[in-house]
């Protein structure tokens, strides 16, 4: 075992379930096998967070996306101890249904609305990490279309708060490699002391070349770990 893992395993991470939750397993099976981290699971009607470093907010269909996709989940009892917990410094990563429910929660700027296509989109995406690096992994969304006004794109901009775009596999940042419309291709954000990500690609089912053709999410994962 790496030192890197070693030290990654005495994290305390949280997975949150919700009704209609359908990635939590996936994320607590990534964080075991390739981190050897065991993720405690943490259910939407608990009131406070137990002792946690950092809480992962899945993906799936909480309560059906009724109303809007994340609209009541983020309303759900432990959703305001994950703010408490985001606004002292904890590290939060919301992954597709939990990137919607981090900003209704106003956890994260923005909105996310639906694909300017109208329909569901299932595929594997590229997305440019604020490196310059580009990663593979899949999406899976009717309303991952991030959108947010002038101004305060503006801001996530010269801020450095995001996080991934939408681009080719050559790196190209343009509106053919955009799949749902997001404004500026934005694919994920950063809150501003990048402690909280929320992303619409799914990193944890892109931990296996045999189970997706990428293990590019691990980066994701990794680097999500590292600023814990």
């Amino acid at each position: 075992m790496s030192p890197q893992k070693d030290a990654a395993s005495s994290l305390r991470v949280g997975v949150l379930q919700f009704p209609g939750s359908n990635c939590d397993a996936d994320c607590v099976d990534a964080l075991r096998r390739h981190f050897q981290i065991e993720a405690t699971l943490v259910w939407h009607q608990d009131t406070k967070l137990p002792k946690l470093d950092a809480v992962i907010v899945p993906g799936g269909f909480s309560f059906g996306d009724y109303l809007r996709s994340g609209a009541l989940a983020a309303h759900a009892p432990v959703m305001q101890d994950v703010k408490r917990f985001s606004e002292k410094g904890g590290a939060v990563l919301g992954i597709c249904n939990g990137f919607q429910i981090l900003v209704e929660s106003k956890i994260l700027p923005g909105i996310l609305l639906h694909n300017l296509s109208q329909t569901f989109i299932c595929k594997t995406v590229h997305l440019k990490d604020q490196s310059g690096n580009v990663l593979t992994m899949p999406i899976a969304h009717g309303e991952g279309r991030f959108y947010i006004d002038k101004k305060d794109l503006a801001a996530l901009t010269d801020e450095g708060m995001i996080a991934y775009q939408y681009s080719s596999l050559a790196g190209e940042v343009d509106e053919a490699s955009n799949p749902n419309g997001s404004v500026s291709n934005i694919a994920g954000i950063y809150s501003k002391n990048k402690k909280v990500l929320g992303m619409m690609p799914h990193p944890e089912r892109a931990t296996d070349v045999a189970m997706g053709g990428s293990k590019d999410g691990l980066v994701v994962l990794r680097n999500f770990i590292e600023r814990i």
